[in-house]
C-alpha cells in the first residue's frame, strides 16, 4: 500500500505532447529542464523557478521540451485539501524548494510515513496551496486549429530575433488577415501580445535559473534596448526584473 504521500525523483528526455491524469493531487516540480502544460485552453511554460499543482483526476497534456530532471510529490486526496483549480502554475519560494528536496528521501516504495515525513509533507502542502493562490502571469490561452499552433510555433523559435508578423503569417501559409482573425478568435490577443508573453516567459526561466545580467537576458529573448524590456517586463509581471529576481533569495 502507498503511503499518503510521497515523491518521485525521474528523468526524462525530450517527448511530443501526451496526456497526464493521476488519482491524487500532484505537485510537479522540475529541477532541470523545461515542460509545456495545458489544460482548460491554457498553456503554460514550466522551467524550474515554478511548479504546478494540478487537481486529482483531471487530465492535463504535458511536453517535455528539454531534457527533465524532475521531483513531484503527489498527495492522497484525503491528506490535503483540494487544489482550487484543475491545473495552477505558480513561482515557488525557497521554503518550497528546499521542502520538496526534502520530500525526495520518500517515495511510494517507503510504506508508511513516519511522523516526521508527514509533517514534512503537510507543511510543503500547505506552502504550496498558499503559493497557488498567486498564479503565474505567464500563461497563453491554447491554439486550436493547426494554422494557427504552427503560427505560434514559429514566433516561438523567431522571439528571440525581430520577427515581423507579416513574416509569420508567409512562413505558415496565411495570409495576414486570416492569421490575425484566427489570433483574435482563437486566443483573444493580438500577434504583438503573444510575442510580448513568450519573451517575457523566457526571460522569467532567466532570471530565476541563470546570474546572466538583466541587460543581457533583456537582448537574449528579444528586446532591443533595456528600457522597453523593462517597460514590458513590468506590464506583465507587476514588479522589475530586478524585484523578480530578488523574490527567489527572499
Amino acid at each position: 500500500m502507498q503511503p499518503e504521500a510521497y515523491c518521485v525523483h525521474r528523468s526524462f528526455e525530450p517527448a511530443d505532447p501526451s496526456q497526464f491524469e493521476v488519482d491524487r493531487h500532484y505537485l510537479l516540480y522540475a529541477l532541470e529542464g523545461t515542460i509545456r502544460l495545458e489544460a482548460d485552453g491554457q498553456r503554460w511554460t514550466l522551467p524550474p523557478a515554478r511548479a504546478a499543482l494540478i487537481s486529482a483526476g483531471h487530465p492535463i497534456t504535458i511536453t517535455v521540451l528539454s531534457k527533465l530532471t524532475s521531483a513531484s510529490v503527489l498527495f492522497a486526496t484525503e491528506f490535503t485539501k483540494a487544489p482550487d483549480h484543475v491545473l495552477t502554475v505558480f513561482d515557488m519560494s525557497p521554503l518550497a524548494r528546499e521542502l520538496v528536496r526534502t520530500c525526495r528521501d520518500w517515495g511510494p516504495e517507503n510504506g508508511p510515513l513516519s511522523p516526521f515525513a508527514k509533517r514534512i509533507f503537510e507543511t510543503l502542502a500547505d506552502v504550496v496551496h498558499q503559493l497557488s493562490l498567486v498564479p503565474s502571469q505567464c500563461v497563453l490561452p491554447s491554439p486550436k486549429s493547426e494554422q494557427l499552433k504552427n503560427a505560434v510555433q514559429l514566433t516561438e523559435q523567431l522571439a528571440h530575433a525581430d520577427p515581423t508578423f507579416e513574416d509569420i503569417a508567409t512562413q505558415s501559409n496565411q495570409s495576414p488577415r486570416a492569421l490575425a482573425r484566427r489570433f483574435a478568435d482563437e486566443m483573444s490577443m493580438t500577434w504583438r501580445e503573444v510575442l510580448r508573453h513568450i519573451r517575457i516567459m523566457r526571460a522569467v526561466e532567466a532570471l530565476a535559473t541563470t546570474d546572466a545580467q538583466i541587460t543581457e537576458i533583456a537582448f537574449a529573448v528579444g528586446y532591443g534596448s533595456l528600457s522597453g524590456f523593462n517597460a514590458a517586463f513590468r506590464r506583465q509581471m507587476q514588479m522589475s526584473p530586478t524585484e523578480y529576481r530578488a523574490s527567489f533569495t527572499a
